[in-house]
């Protein structure tokens, strides 16, 4: 099992005791983990629109809000990475997908955690081999496929 060094964060906004209660710092180990090919440090922060928005629009010139931002900054000899994600929009998103809000976190968390290892979905290509293994570790975590 590698070695995962983790900072959870949870910004301040009116509804933060949910998305609090949906990410028990042990789940957010274990989802992260299953991920990891290598030993890591990761901050994972959980915000509000505003702020994954102001993110969004200064790094990625997206002016909205978006589910997840990586901010990968070392791959060797550690996994260096930021994995922001904005509660509302994946809120949402749950809810419309029909999800549980950890279960949606999780698949983030997954997903986030495989591009701060390089793997990307840019390309139709790329994009079918990342779906596949998330849907592979999401299986292992006892989730469906998130794709399906």
């Amino acid at each position: 099992m590698h070695q995962l060094t983790l900072s959870l964060q949870f910004a301040k906004w009116a509804d933060v005791a949910t998305h609090r209660a949906a990410l028990p710092r042990h789940l957010v180990i274990r989802w992260i983990r299953a991920a990891l090919q290598s030993d890591a440090d990761i901050t994972v922060r959980i915000v509000d629109t505003a702020e994954a928005q102001a993110l969004n629009r200064d790094y990625r010139k997206k002016d909205d809000a978006t589910n997840i931002l990586t901010f990968d900054y070392a791959q060797e000899p550690i996994v260096s990475a930021d994995l922001v994600l904005c509660a509302p929009v994946i809120a949402a998103e749950a809810s419309e997908q029909g999800k549980t809000l950890s279960a949606h976190y999780a698949h983030l968390l997954v997903h986030g955690t495989l591009h701060a290892q390089g793997w990307d979905h840019d390309e139709d290509e790329d994009a079918q081999v990342m779906e596949l293994r998330e849907g592979d570790i999401m299986a292992r975590l006892g989730f469906d496929n998130p794709y399906e």
